[in-house]
């Protein structure tokens, strides 16, 4: 196999990224990366008429996803300097639950004439939280009718899943439902594209569109949420679901011209950028907890039963890997958060250190906290700056520092968000664990692994050895390790991720001096996680909805 590659395509929040990644070894041949040209449309649809959008939408520009396509392919096979004709397959991956609406032959809603000012005809991206309401009322009616469905989902549901997006769809944009053929997320729209075949991906399908046990919701509950939404999966929805790492079909004549590969080589099922992820880093076994964390964290983890655990994001069969159950959390921001932090708290005069240092601000302020004492700074973070998606799943609540004063600094504060991403995932974990599901590993695998301060911390408060995967792309190369298994290279991802995964064992280990002074803190974090975000204190729901009001009444004042 020296002599086939495979394409791995991961298609991100604000770029698209591919690997050539050689079969028999796993070699990141080339490598090219293209920002989207709208990215995330949060405040306008500046791809359209630039109006205001509300309050929690974040939406995305199919044709981004199109150019970026082409130019990543053509630019990867050029860097990686090798002949196209020996490229044999093709994997891809997305953010999970970007939600695209077309119609019959794929074309995206909003490139029609009548709905591009309609917002709600646009790419719903994985972090748009405006169906929150549609989430809250999806799951109370399941409650009530005890569907059993609901227990994979850790018995409550994220705003960012298909259902809720599609159910605000039909609620505030009827026309755009009504005349949408398909509803899919963009990943299982994207390897449409490329073979003409509409086929879901069953892992997604399980995790994303409430596909458990080969069928969807009922049209009885359906119907009862809403009466016209009762034959959304078989009317919208109607198409094949096969397993990860199937063949969905071959590379058409059009898009074989269009990014200068063979037509009908192998295009692999789509996946969630996060969970390609483990096949990256050879982290598929059962107790194997893959952590991928950049702007936000999704944490995975195969185990040999199922179990039902409070507040995950959804466990499916076969969802990261065939013969165990795949089971998520994740945090909807973390890096983001880091980020957010020093655009707007921190100084000049911190900024004109870290240039005349010739660092980065985030170095800089690493280096400030990193020697403090455990607890010196004083203070407790919450990290639910874009909501929670585990153990909560509540896009309403939000972020705070508490025990600030008149002496705490930026780097008091940068080392308590650090911690507090910490702390939220040592929740994730231990959820897990009380449920019966064992994690004997965290593997590490993003942008923050640079951070060897804040794998460190992660170790300690997690209490959890940290290995780190070694794959330069891990997103993009997973897709190429299921790009393989469809090619027919390799019997199944495990054998896969073997040859063609990578990682570094046991990185960090647990210092159990400040494992315990961190143990502390977290029952403090735990106290204020449990009071603001199970009922305590509804107070952050009330300021979203005082929010909205009065953004409300702004735009009416702007309307005239």
């Amino acid at each position: 196999m020296a002599d086939k590659f495979v394409v791995g395509l991961d298609f991100g929040t604000l770029s698209g990224r591919a690997v050539i990644v050689r079969v028999g070894d796993g070699t990141e041949m080339g490598t090219a990366v293209h920002e989207y040209p709208h990215g995330v449309m949060d405040r306008v649809l500046s791809a359209a008429d630039g109006q205001e959008l509300p309050p929690d939408f974040a939406l995305q520009d199919p044709a981004d996803y199109m150019e970026t396509l082409e130019v990543i392919v053509r630019k990867g096979i050029e860097d990686a300097k090798i002949d196209p004709a020996q490229v044999v397959g093709i994997g891809l991956d997305v953010t999970s639950a970007t939600v695209v609406a077309a119609k019959a032959d794929g074309t995206p809603m909003c490139q029609l004439s009548e709905f591009r000012d309609e917002p709600h005809a646009w790419v719903k991206l994985w972090k748009h939280h405006g169906a929150q309401d549609q989430a809250d009322r999806i799951v109370k009616l399941a409650q009530v009718r005890r569907e059993p469905w609901l227990a994979r989902y850790g018995g409550i549901l994220s705003s960012e899943m298909l259902m809720p997006k599609v159910l605000e769809t039909l609620e505030w944009a009827p026309g755009v439902y009504h005349a949408t053929d398909v509803f899919c997320n963009a990943l299982d729209w994207l390897t449409w594209r490329l073979t003409g075949v509409l086929a879901f991906s069953a892992g997604d399908s399980g995790y994303k569109r409430m596909y458990q046990d080969g069928q969807y919701p009922s049209q009885e509950y359906l119907t009862n949420l809403n009466p016209e939404f009762a034959d959304v999966f078989v009317e919208k929805m109607n198409a094949p679901v096969l397993p990860l790492g199937a063949r969905v079909g071959g590379l058409t004549p059009e898009f074989a011209e269009r990014l200068g590969l063979p037509a009908g080589i192998a295009v692999a099922t789509g996946n969630i950028d996060a969970h390609v992820t483990a096949a990256a880093v050879q982290a598929v076994e059962d107790g194997q907890m893959t952590a991928i964390m950049g702007t936000s964290a999704c944490y995975v983890v195969p185990g040999p039963q199922l179990r039902e655990v409070p507040g995950m994001f959804g466990v499916v069969d076969g969802g990261i890997v065939d013969g165990s159950w795949g089971f998520e959390a994740g945090q909807t921001a973390v890096g983001d958060i880091f980020a957010w932090f020093v655009n707007n708290c921190v100084p000049g005069s911190y900024h004109d250190e870290a240039t005349r240092r010739g660092i980065g601000i985030h170095d800089l302020l690493t280096e400030k906290c990193a020697g403090q004492e455990v607890g010196a700074h004083g203070l407790i973070a919450l990290d639910w700056h874009n909501g929670n998606r585990s153990v909560l799943a509540d896009a309403n609540l939000s972020g705070m520092i508490l025990g600030q004063t008149l002496t705490t600094t930026p780097e008091d504060q940068y080392r308590a968000l650090l911690e507090s991403t910490a702390f939220g995932a040592r929740t994730i974990i231990e959820s897990f664990r009380d449920s019966g599901v064992d994690i004997d590993e965290l593997v590490v695998a993003g942008g923050l692994t640079k951070n060897t301060f804040l794998m460190q911390l992660f170790c300690d408060i997690c209490r959890v050895p940290l290995s780190v995967g070694t794959a330069q792309q891990p997103g993009s190369h997973g897709s190429a390790v299921f790009a393989a298994v469809a090619a027919g290279l390799y019997p199944d991802v495990k054998a896969a991720s073997a040859a063609m995964g990578a990682k570094e064992d046991g990185v960090y280990q647990i210092n159990e001096e400040r494992a315990v002074q961190y143990d502390a803190l977290y029952a403090e974090y735990a106290r204020l996680h449990d009071y603001f975000g199970r009922g305590g204190n509804q107070v952050m729901h009330r300021l979203k909805e005082i929010r909205r009001q009065a953004r409300s009444r702004a735009r009416e004042v702007k309307r005239g």
